[in-house]
């Protein structure tokens, strides 16, 4: 859950989330050395008011600028084309969900449960309980197993919508007529809190997304009640 004044991330809560923080720090680290040498450089052309003969012309000097940002350029890229990868692999998920935009609203539907399908609308600022967080929480919460593989099958009914949680590490455009997929393991119990990510009308920052995580025990004890109520 993000808190006032975060300049990081939120902790992660799947594993494809903590290797884009890992990622983060490693690009991080670059820009910083980097942003260094730089400026190292820049000071020195200020307060030195002498010149180097040697290098006004140096063909070492330009293979090694030609060379080093592309050596840099591949240490970025390798672990990134790696996430990338992880984030498209969907392995026999345990759990398929179908989560459909509207305006202004989600509405999800657990196909492996015939009868489990739900709207999700924002909860008014009027009615919120202490404790409760303004224009993130929602009257039915998206509830998945821990520790399982989930599926989460994308799309709108009207016009282009995003559903993304960041703490799980997913974003998937939701798009009208077709069907996008992403895929996430909840590490650890918790609620976690997303938004739609696309400029989708006026309310468009009043359609939070509430993902709830819990034991397989638990989860099954909900679907049980969830069907009993259908």
């Amino acid at each position: 859950m993000a808190h006032p004044s975060q300049l990081g991330f939120q902790d992660a809560a799947s594993p494809v989330m903590e290797e884009l923080l890992h990622f983060h720090d490693h690009a991080l680290m670059i820009v910083f050395l980097i942003s260094t040498l730089v400026l190292y450089i820049i000071v020195a052309m200020v307060t030195t008011k002498l010149t180097n003969m040697y290098i006004l012309d140096s063909q070492e000097i330009e293979i090694i600028w030609t060379i080093l940002p592309a050596i840099i350029l591949i240490l970025i890229a390798l672990p990134s084309l790696r996430i990338l990868y992880l984030m498209d692999e969907i392995n026999s998920p345990h759990l398929t969900i179908k989560a459909i935009g509207h305006q202004w609203y989600w509405s999800y539907e657990y196909t492996d449960y015939k009868e489990i399908a739900f709207d999700s609308y924002m909860v008014p600022t009027q009615d919120l309980t202490p404790g409760q967080f303004r224009l993130l929480e929602v009257d039915h919460r998206m509830v998945v197993p821990t520790e399982a593989p989930i599926r989460v099958l994308v799309t709108a009914e009207d016009v282009l919508h995003s559903w993304a949680v960041p703490a799980l590490g997913v974003k998937m455009d939701a798009v009208p007529g077709r069907l996008n997929q992403t895929a996430f393991i909840a590490s650890r119990p918790g609620v976690f809190y997303g938004q739609c990510s696309e400029i989708c009308g006026a309310n468009h920052s009043f359609m939070p997304i509430v993902v709830e995580a819990v034991p397989l025990k638990y989860f099954q004890d909900w679907s049980t009640l969830m069907l009993e109520d259908a």
